[in-house]
């Protein structure tokens, strides 16, 4: 129980809270606690937790800083609340860190790297420039610590040559030990020939060459013809020289005759010849935006470096050795085989440098530990970062702030439970208790109920989401809240919830409407992996972080669906694929749709053309002369000049974080007076868009294009969504089903629809709901997988695949397949363990919400 009887302030008070749709409201957290927040999405658990808690303590940390180190250092703004009190310095851990870059690594994200790197620079055997290698000794420790004009050097006892041996940053591949022919970076993009002619059989005329179908590149043919190619002949049966041409003809001009669409000819003197190759390289020299290169990957494939073989680093390094081992052999280790590797270095050195190695082992296993008690000790050193799961970014992250041992810090974890397999949760649990332990406070957003159960104090939002939520429904003691009539989480967290809420298939027809087939090779950790998936259910795909969910579904399945749909060849891990009657792929995952503010509910869904549509018909509009291009806020004519149609404005107010405020001239509603002087059914076009999706509804209910799509999202329980409000700032649930918008109510029989964890961000009351949309695109005739670790979404689903037992090599095998109660009374599934228990805890119950 948590003493608050003490004088020394004991709890962090929020007073007048208004960020986003909180309702000024007034709150108290326990410090030296773990306290959970909870509420259905959108009910303003983030805007407590990161707008103001978070954003208050960074803040009032980065006030006591110089002004000259402000401005240097990205900051939160002022959070919109009237008063905080007794709030400590904050750390926060987002829902979704940011996608490391192509040079980072799990070794250089947890650090654990620079500690490798400076382990080789004074532990390894070097070897001289004569070929002798010198075994590891005090003395070349010393040297490695020697700056200066001789900095390093030694003296090879055989050849007596002096020589300076690598440093900890010669180790380093983002620098001084970068692979010269990639770089550091592992990989080499090439250009493959079998994508720049993908149909042999077809002739030049008949577009053979993909590249030359690239803009500006249309008349390559009429060039080719000139220097003698033929281009009415199958490419395959040109000769070599007329293929070498092709691919490799020289780029200069020629005369040549081009005939165009009305029958007239174009004589041109000095047409420059491009050929397949210098077609795709010279327009990726001068492409600009992300769509034209997105277009050119088609042709480049990333191999894997063939001089550092993956590595990234120098090969000069791979002579000095540590235990007969190069620092690329060990970063190929995974940190449980790393962490073992390390305790037992220092007995295999001579005595008088075994407190050397014993103080870098000490510092190495420091960055390890964490990492390993939060279930990651699958990863190798080397594994890019920009290939980790939400998840598992999470978990490096918090890894590395745990390294500090700081005390009297307030941690904000926003959904760190997001690609933690249940069993992972525990291990989460634990280190929030430490952390706890060390005298810390930790606030969690979150959904999941077993991580939620640890929690001391809870703080749950609501009641609805949106313009119907934002205050605080209930507050106290985990016992307190469990108890409470008006709690939305509670009946989960008891158990008093049903878990089964929809008509599954019938084990014995599970396979009535076809099979989806694939076979994968070798991919990551999947060798030989053969699946079988029923089509026209809801198929779901578990396992650890690492255990191939991705590699078998996201890697290997989809681009095997899409060139098999474009006669293409298969990636080259996937050996077989069999998919009759699927013609068409939709990925959707948890990605803010829309890239400003400029993307609102409104535009994404579609309907705001049509709402522009009926304001350019209305008599002052026809007036005016204005169609319904002036009625968007994206182009010039109807917006608000200060502001030009965002409704903000930005102010750099120099060493503190730039201000958004609302804009003084149009008041947030981005068009100019003229504009809003035009009105539909006594509204302007602003008063349109600060409607809810719930409430349009009757006013659009004889404008069927608006009022279908409308319905689509009150559906999908987006009813409290506003039409203006801006896309971005919505949640990864919220974000899934909006792309969903345009799907429903269409025949999907040939869809394939594939979803990467569509429970993030979600409630359990919200999770039914996706059921429901699922459930109903499934009625629509698609075929449904959900990559997931919600004990829900995997509950619910017809058929299950569960890959294991547990990720990295230890992974990669489908340890269970069938109805999820197969997967739950499979030994050797630990998803089943959690499944099974999940599953008895509401046996005997079922909801009638679904029927057939």
């Amino acid at each position: 129980m948590i003493d608050l009887s003490t004088e020394k302030p004991n709890l962090i008070n929020v007073r007048g809270g208004r960020v986003h749709n909180l309702k000024n409201i007034d709150v108290d957290i326990p410090l030296n606690a773990f306290t959970a927040i909870a509420g259905l999405s959108g009910s303003g658990k983030s805007s407590l937790a990161m707008g103001i808690l978070y954003a208050e303590g960074s803040r009032r940390y980065l006030d006591a800083l110089s002004t000259y180190t402000r401005r240097r250092i990205s900051q939160v703004g002022r959070a919109d609340v009237t008063a905080v009190h007794h709030i400590p310095a904050a750390i926060a851990l987002r829902q979704r860190p940011n996608v490391p870059n192509v040079r980072s690594t799990v070794g250089t994200m947890s650090e654990s790297l620079n500690v490798l790197r400076l382990m080789f620079s004074r532990l390894a055997s070097h070897r001289c420039p004569n070929g002798h290698q010198l075994p590891p000794s005090i003395k070349i420790a010393q040297a490695a610590a020697v700056t200066g004009e001789h900095m390093g050097e030694i003296t090879c006892p055989i050849c007596h040559v002096t020589f300076r041996p690598p440093s900890a940053e010669d180790f380093a591949f983002n620098s001084a030990g970068a692979c010269p022919t990639c770089g550091g970076t592992g990989l080499l993009r090439q250009l493959v020939p079998e994508r720049l002619i993908p149909d042999p059989t077809k002739t030049i005329d008949e577009g053979a060459v993909a590249s030359w179908r690239l803009p500006g590149r249309n008349f390559m043919p009429d060039v080719a013809r000139a220097i003698g190619v033929r281009t009415d002949v199958p490419y395959e049966q040109l000769t070599k020289k007329e293929q070498r041409i092709v691919l490799h003809g020289t780029k200069k001009g020629y005369p040549v005759d081009l005939p165009s669409a009305n029958g007239r000819v174009f004589h041109m003197d000095n047409a420059l010849y491009e050929n397949a190759y210098n077609a795709v390289e010279d327009t990726a020299a001068k492409a600009t935006n992300e769509r034209t290169l997105a277009r050119l990957d088609r042709f480049y494939q990333m191999t894997v470096c063939p001089s550092c073989h993956g590595s990234r680093f120098n090969p000069k390094l791979f002579t000095s050795l540590i235990n007969g081992k190069n620092i690329a052999q060990i970063s190929a280790f995974t940190l449980g085989q790393l962490d073992q590797w390390n305790a037992e270095l220092a007995d295999t050195y001579p005595l008088e440098m075994r407190d050397l190695v014993r103080n870098l082992s000490r510092e190495l296993q420091g960055s390890l530990q964490p990492l390993l008690n939060l279930g990651l000790d699958y990863l190798t050193l080397d594994r890019a970062g920009n290939t980790l799961s939400t998840g598992e970014l999470q978990r490096l992250q918090l890894g590395r702030t745990l390294r500090s041992e700081t005390n009297g810090v307030l941690y904000v974890l926003d959904e760190p439970s997001v690609g933690l397999h249940p069993a992972n949760v525990d291990g989460l649990v634990g280190i929030i208790q430490k952390l706890i332990a060390l005298g810390n406070t930790v606030v969690v957003v979150d959904h999941d109920t077993n991580l939620l159960t640890a929690a001391d104090y809870m703080v749950e939002m609501g009641p609805g989401a949106g313009q119907d939520g934002g205050t605080v429904i209930n507050h106290g003691p985990l016992s307190l809240v469990e108890k409470s009539p008006t709690s939305h989480i509670a009946p989960f967290m008891t158990g008093a919830a049903p878990v089964i809420v929809r008509q599954q298939a019938d084990p014995d027809k599970m396979y009535t409407h076809g099979t989806i087939h694939l076979a994968v090779n070798d991919y990551n950790n999947l060798h030989g992996v053969t699946v079988d998936l029923p089509r026209r259910r809801l198929i779901g795909i578990s396992g650890f972080s690492g255990a191939g969910k991705t590699s078998l579904i996201l890697d290997s399945l989809i681009p095997a669906l899409k060139a098999n749909s474009r006669h293409l060849p298969l990636p080259e891990q996937v050996s077989d694929i069999t998919a009759k009657g699927i013609r068409r792929v939709v990925s959707v995952n948890s990605v803010p749709v829309g890239k400003n503010a400029r993307s609102t509910v409104a535009t994404y869904s579609g309907i705001f053309d049509y709402i522009r549509q009926l304001f350019a018909s209305t008599p002052a509009a026809k007036e005016k002369g204005w169609n319904a291009g002036h009625f968007s806020y994206n182009t010039e004519g109807g917006v608000c000049p200060n502001c030009g149609g965002t409704g903000t404005i930005s102010l750099d107010i120099q060493y503190l974080p730039d201000m958004v405020e609302t804009c003084p001239v149009c008041h947030g509603q981005r068009y100019n007076p003229e504009t809003l002087a035009v009105q539909w059914h006594g509204m302007s076009i602003a008063d349109v868009l600060a409607l809810s999706v719930r409430d349009a509804l009757p006013i659009f209910q004889d404008a069927p294009a608006i009022d279908s799509i409308l319905q689509h999202l009150a559906d999908m329980g987006l009813g409290y969504l506003v039409l203006g409000e801006s896309t971005p700032e919505i949640s990864g649930g919220e974000a899934q089903r909006l792309k969903l918008v345009t799907e429903m109510g269409r025949n999907q029989k040939s869809s394939l629809f594939v979803f990467d964890e569509p429970s993030v961000g979600l409630h359990p009351e919200d999770v039914r709901t996706l059921l429901k949309v699922l459930e109903s695109l499934r009625k629509q005739g698609a075929t449904i997988i959900y990559i997931e670790h919600d004990m829900d979404m995997l509950a619910n689903a017809d058929y299950l695949v569960d890959l294991g037992p547990r990720g990295g090599d230890a992974g990669g095998r489908i340890v269970a397949s069938g109805t999820p109660t197969d997967v739950a009374h499979t030994p050797a599934s630990i998803t089943g363990r959690y499944l099974a228990k999940h599953l008895h805890l509401t046996s005997a119950q079922a909801s009638d919400e679904y029927s057939h």
